[in-house]
């Protein structure tokens, strides 16, 4: 597949010169040899890309949601003629099987018709007839102006599209900067936009670093800012933007996601979902189970099958055949860390049930095992209960009571997802209560979230800003407006307080 970068977009087209203050060099890490693109960065189209989402949003504020829905669904065709070449982009740079990536380039599809028929009713005027005697109450969502939406490198289209749509349908304009990991899975997003012809400045592109993200997000013309990604990264827009009261900062962060096995849990059942959980896009999920609390009636039956399975799991180049459950990780990076945070399991007094290898597939990329720990006591100040892995490793937890599985749930900095396999509608509920987590699911894995939910964190997970259908109320500003057409009503003579 040959990927030629245009560079970024702003006022109504793409933009590149010959004078890019940096560049960046991506290889597959499918296969290292295998170079997909050069990328220059041009920290000098920062301002023009600024000026050209105001430019946009002056436009596209005062169009109405019918002329938006024609210009989303024209999107929409676009991505759906381009869904075989998406997917293949995504299946290389990311390094996610193809058929995982293909679940992703439809999901571009179907997220427009989401917010259009879900998210929309939530910021429709609404009208209280005699909210108060002769007058009538309204509520009146207005767009933010430019948002800036920074997209992760596991799901580069499907998360932030979501993000962008929501904006543009709520009469936004919007600047996108993907991950520099990922750039031309979002350029190939970005050029369906422009095929469904949006006005100039509506939306914009711009590729960069973490110092193009730090100029945009302190920037005080924008007035929107969402981020999909580590809680380091998020800690970090927070702090340069935190003194600019105007500016709506939206976060969606890590996970240390907990998946607890109840001792009626229906375990044909569980284990292909709890595989699903752990080890889908490498453990790159920000909703990847990495605690397993499984109850001491079933533990050795439990681990041991699931052991079984985890062993069968195929890892490959993206586009082999057999499909494989696996790809490789991003980088050598993120391949680092994964065997650094298995060793501070082991160092914690963690057992290996599966060790992590390093895995010789036919290609040079960063293929690795998935891996299993067992912690009879863990530590749960540890850095392998508290820190976000982002591979393909799980740890396996006895306990007695749920109230005991509850509380290691807890334990953690994070709180996105969880999930409980029960028969008792009691624990369940139990769980509801009690679990600090966005997403809790019951017989259902923490992976595959609906777009018609909410889908957000608590603690170190997010900022109670959740992205999906709710994504659009965090794209507009409120106003309440008292509304009379009697304009006789109010006489001087029942002012109290006034001198004769």
């Amino acid at each position: 597949m040959q990927m030629t970068l245009k560079g970024d977009y702003f006022n109504g087209r793409f933009h590149q010169s010959s004078n890019a203050q940096e560049k960046i060099l991506k290889r597959s890490p499918a296969d290292l040899t295998q170079v997909l693109w050069e990328a220059g960065v041009y920290y000098d189209h920062i301002e023009p890309v600024i000026e050209s989402a105001q430019k946009g949003f002056a436009t596209w504020r005062k169009t109405s949601f019918e002329e938006r829905i024609t210009y989303l669904k024209k999107y929409q065709e676009a991505v759906r003629a381009r869904k075989d070449e998406i997917s293949m982009a995504l299946a290389l740079e990311v390094g996610k099987p193809l058929w995982e990536a293909k679940t992703e380039a439809a999901a571009l599809d179907s997220k427009v018709t989401v917010t259009i028929t879900d998210s929309l009713e939530r910021i429709k005027r609404e009208t209280i007839k005699e909210v108060m005697p002769k007058i009538d109450g309204h509520t009146v969502y207005k767009p933010l102006g430019p948002c800036f939406v920074i997209g992760p490198f596991n799901f580069p289209c499907h998360l932030a599209n979501g993000q962008i749509l929501a904006a543009l349908l709520a009469g936004n304009s919007v600047i996108f900067k993907p991950s520099e990991k990922t750039i031309y899975s979002a350029q190939l997003m970005m050029e369906c936009f422009h095929a469904a012809g949006f006005p100039e400045g509506v939306i914009n592109f711009i590729n960069g670093t973490g110092h193009t993200a730090g100029k945009l997000t302190g920037d005080q013309r924008i007035r929107g800012v969402f981020f999909t990604g580590s809680k380091g990264v998020g800690q970090r827009i927070v702090e340069n933007t935190y003194k600019d009261l105007s500016k709506l900062v939206a976060l969606e962060l890590g996970g240390k996601n907990s998946t607890i096995i109840h001792h009626d849990t229906n375990i044909s059942h569980a284990l292909p979902e709890l595989l699903r959980a752990c080890f889908l896009t490498s453990g790159q999920r920000c909703t990847s189970t990495s605690m397993i609390l499984v109850h001491k009636k079933i533990e050795q039956e439990f681990i041991s099958q699931f052991k079984a399975v985890t062993e069968r799991i195929r890892v490959g180049h993206p586009t082999s055949q057999p499909d494989p459950f696996m790809g490789p990780l991003i980088d050598e990076h993120a391949e680092k860390l994964y065997f650094d945070f298995c060793n501070f399991g082991k160092q914690e007094g963690a057992e290996e049930i599966v060790s992590p290898r390093k895995l010789d597939v036919g290609f040079q990329g960063y293929y690795v095992s998935p891996s299993i720990h067992y912690a009879k006591k863990p530590n749960l100040e540890g850095k392998f209960i508290q820190e976000e892995i982002f591979g393909p490793n799980c740890f396996f937890v006895p306990y007695e009571d749920i109230e005991e599985a509850i509380h290691i749930a807890n334990c953690t900095q994070y709180g996105l997802a969880a999930s409980v396999y029960t028969r008792s509608a009691d624990i369940y509920n139990l769980c509801l209560r009690d679990i600090d987590a966005g997403l809790i699911n019951l017989n259902r894995s923490t992976v595959g979230a609906t777009a018609r939910l909410p889908f957000g964190g608590v603690k170190n997970s997010g900022n109670h800003h959740p992205a999906a259908v709710s994504m659009i109320d965090h794209c507009v500003s409120t106003v309440a407006s008292l509304e009379t057409l009697d304009d006789t009503s109010s006489k001087l003579s029942e002012v109290v307080g006034l001198k004769d």
